[in-house]
């Protein structure tokens, strides 16, 4: 899967894993989250997708958390999450929604197999043991399925985790993590315009 990364996804990771803070820094990356992928929807049914989201993608924070814990980088984490959302959009067939093709799916399973397993986690089970409350349920497209058109999908990465960073260059695995980076540039925590704060690169 091919992401972007930058200082503010690092600054993400540090807010989300210190105390107080990460609530705060959750609850912005959620809304950052079901905006970025609500633009992606289908504009008939964006609106009625998106209490779905923001409890989905509130619980994957949990996920990422815990793949750090465990040693995973940040760019591996945060593609865990979005691998457990790509098996959730395929679900209802949000095909439109979807980062990689609906051919892709079992290979990027395979990948984080162990940690899957580890937690309950299948394409039919997004979030397995992760799901620790009710998550609202939206209207499904499963027609989509049918022939999926997934135009935001990056097709041929499914082999490893691609990590595009500002300067444009694709690299495998990711980045080095930098030293001192500074919480207050995380996405959400300082005062930023809105065509910033939505930018799907910081997803």
């Amino acid at each position: 899967m091919k992401l972007r990364q930058n200082l503010r996804h690092f600054a993400a990771k540090k807010a989300l894993t210190m105390p107080v803070v990460g609530d705060i820094a959750t609850d912005k990356l959620v809304d950052l989250h079901v905006r970025v992928f609500g633009q992606k929807a289908d504009p008939d049914h964006r609106e009625e997708r998106e209490p779905h989201m923001e409890t989905f993608f509130e619980l994957t924070f949990d996920t990422y958390v815990r793949a750090l814990e465990e040693g995973f980088s940040e760019a591996e984490a945060r593609e865990i999450t979005h691998i457990q959302a790509n098996f959730d959009f395929y679900n209802y067939g949000w095909t439109e929604m979807m980062e990689f093709p609906v051919d892709e799916l079992e290979a990027h399973y395979e990948r984080y197999a162990d940690f899957f397993e580890r937690y309950d986690i299948d394409i039919a089970n997004p979030l397995g043991d992760f799901r620790t409350k009710e998550i609202p349920d939206a209207p499904a497209t499963p027609e989509r399925l049918d022939d999926p058109e997934h135009p935001h999908a990056v097709g041929g990465f499914a082999d490893d985790v691609y990590v595009e960073g500002d300067d444009g260059e694709v690299r495998v695995g990711g980045r080095e993590e930098p030293e001192d980076v500074d919480v207050d540039i995380a996405p959400g925590l300082q005062d930023v315009d809105a065509d910033a704060e939505t930018d799907e690169s910081e997803a």
